[in-house]
């Protein structure tokens, strides 16, 4: 008889730099209402590039963005190979399934670092220029031909701290009705 794994951190990764994948740090700090310490995407707007130029005044609810250590092993069954941080996420989690998370999902890191999920990551070309034929990977339809997206989820930090690999992952439920993540 096997027993669920505890929900918790497995990777973490920032970039100061725009750069598709992002390298593993021993830990990184997130600031209350902005995002990953010294990472190209803090900020309290939007700091994606092709939203940038839709509307550089919309809220930034793409802060952290989150990818599940399981999926890595889901693509690596297609024969793609893709370590922590290479498709860019800041936090690698393992144990939880974050896809199946309601909007407004509470996720408390370690003691101190909170964050409230957004929405889905939104799969872009820049997979396929990673290691062509991944996209097809991570975004697929099921059989009612909707779109399903595994690149991972978004969110905002709620409150700062530092988060280190090993962490424990706490969920918190937001109140029912539960939205289902759409892309952000």
């Amino acid at each position: 008889m096997s027993t669920a794994q505890a929900a918790q951190v497995a990777a973490v990764s920032s970039n100061g730099v725009y750069s598709f994948t992002k390298p593993t740090r021993e830990s990184i700090t997130l600031l209350a209402g902005l995002g990953v310490e010294g990472d190209v995407h803090a900020g309290v707007t939007v700091k994606h590039r092709s939203r940038v130029a839709q509307d550089p005044t919309q809220p930034n609810l793409r802060q952290v963005h989150l990818i599940h250590r399981e999926l890595f092993e889901e693509v690596a069954d297609a024969g793609f190979s893709v370590e922590p941080g290479q498709l860019g996420e800041n936090v690698t989690t393992e144990g939880i399934d974050l896809l199946g998370l309601p909007t407004g999902t509470l996720l408390r890191f370690g003691e101190e670092a909170l964050v409230e999920v957004t929405g889905l990551r939104n799969p872009c070309l820049q997979i396929d220029a990673f290691q062509h034929g991944l996209l097809k990977q991570v975004v697929s339809r099921d059989e009612a031909g909707e779109l399903i997206r595994k690149a991972g989820i978004m969110g905002v930090v709620r409150e700062g701290g530092t988060i280190r690999p090993g962490d424990p992952i706490t969920v918190t439920l937001p109140p029912t009705p539960h939205v289902p993540l759409e892309r952000v």
